[in-house]
């Protein structure tokens, strides 16, 4: 008698795989919570080290341990010399999130039984995510690193080691806006690769480089990049709706819409469009911020009621491109974000670590009969 075969859901769709107290999703009311708090709410009145804090410990941190959590971070960022100098040397035309996955590896060899607690690991991680990007795109330019500044935050930090100047107020608000709104979103594809790696008990570093490779795919992380993309090649405004119609006509992708989770407006998409229209009120427009608008605008007529409308993906790039960074990094920039998170499920995952052995539902063959080497033909 043969066991009757388990049903197949494809990407595990809706399948519990883990209990988490870290972030929460209504999809049908479009609500995103880190540890019960809106992300509209700490949007407008937290940070990034800030929620940081709140997502890998429970609650929000006090004055005494936001002020120690920042000292810690601004300590970390002083990477080992080696470390910055196999950055340097990889390839020129490689991807950064490849060189961040790097990175990562390399971090945890040079780090390896040095510190001593966990928590140690999680600040030098956090802290050495924007050093390693800012560092590799440096010398991928053929610039000088640029040390990190121990006065600014996260956010004002990279924007300094990525361009040799100081960034002002509002470029680093809207970046420290984009960090809190990435920071988790549950059981996502990296954040379930991490959890995965972890339930093996590898190192907290090779947790991290895995969700990097997760992260660096066109359907999670790299979707903002294939946004400013798609809207390049649209190129004009009066140019939208046929784009649209033959996008629709032909089956076609239209990035930065629809989720699948929310099937309403994402949440993180209204604080961004805000940023977004402050930014460019304040600096002038582009024919691109044109073009996103209108094509908002046509999707939500067409596809509104089905459920479909604009992801986080669908202003990040725009707003990212806005303050001058290179496209490529858009990706890494989700990461310096989402190590955060990832983290955070590492510690939720070692309380009552199960290793993950999923099953599977098999289509192959049966009772194969082994053919000679020479009898084949």
């Amino acid at each position: 008698m043969t066991s009757q075969a388990p049903t197949l859901v494809p990407g595990l769709a809706g399948i519990p795989c883990a209990e988490s107290a870290v972030s929460y999703i209504d999809g049908q009311a479009g609500i995103l919570e880190y540890r019960g708090h809106r992300i509209e709410t700490l949007a407008a009145q937290s940070n990034f080290e800030e929620t940081a804090w709140l997502l890998l410990y429970g609650t929000l941190p006090t004055a005494d341990e936001l002020a120690g959590f920042r000292a810690k971070l601004a300590r970390y960022r002083e990477l080992p010399p080696a470390l910055l100098a196999t950055l340097a040397g990889l390839p020129k035309d490689g991807h950064p999130m490849a060189a961040l996955q790097a990175g990562y590896a390399a971090l945890g060899m040079h780090m390896e039984g040095k510190l001593a607690s966990r928590d140690e690991d999680i600040a030098l991680l956090i802290a050495a995510t924007p050093v390693m990007v800012a560092a590799f795109e440096r010398a991928r330019q053929g610039q000088p690193f640029v040390a990190p500044d121990p006065s600014l935050d996260t956010a004002a930090n990279f924007l300094w080691m990525l361009r040799g100047e100081t960034p002002n107020v509002l470029e680093s608000h809207v970046l420290d806006v984009a960090l809190v709104l990435h920071a988790d979103h549950t059981m996502n594809a990296s954040t379930f690769t991490a959890r995965v790696v972890a339930s093996t008990e590898a190192d907290p570093y090779t947790v991290c480089a895995s969700a990097i490779g997760s992260l660096k795919g066109p359907l999670h992380g790299g979707a903002n990049e294939r946004v400013l993309i798609q809207l390049e090649k649209v190129g004009t405004v009066d140019r939208v709706r046929a784009w649209l119609d033959d996008q629709l006509a032909t089956r076609g992708k239209v990035m930065g819409f629809g989720h699948r989770v929310y099937k309403t407006k994402d949440p993180r998409s209204f604080v961004l469009q805000t940023l977004a229209r402050e930014l460019f009120e304040k600096t002038g427009s582009t024919p691109i911020y044109d073009v996103a608008l209108e094509l908002e605008k046509a999707v939500v007529e067409k596809l509104g009621e089905k459920g479909i409308y604009p992801n986080v993906d669908f202003y990040s790039g725009i707003v990212y491109q806005k303050m001058g960074i290179p496209t490529d990094v858009f990706t890494p920039i989700f990461g310096i974000s989402r190590v955060a998170g990832w983290l955070a499920h590492w510690r939720e995952q070692m309380v009552d670590n199960k290793i993950f052995r999923p099953a599977q539902v098999f289509v192959g063959s049966h009772d194969a009969v082994y053919t000679d080497l020479a009898a084949r033909g």
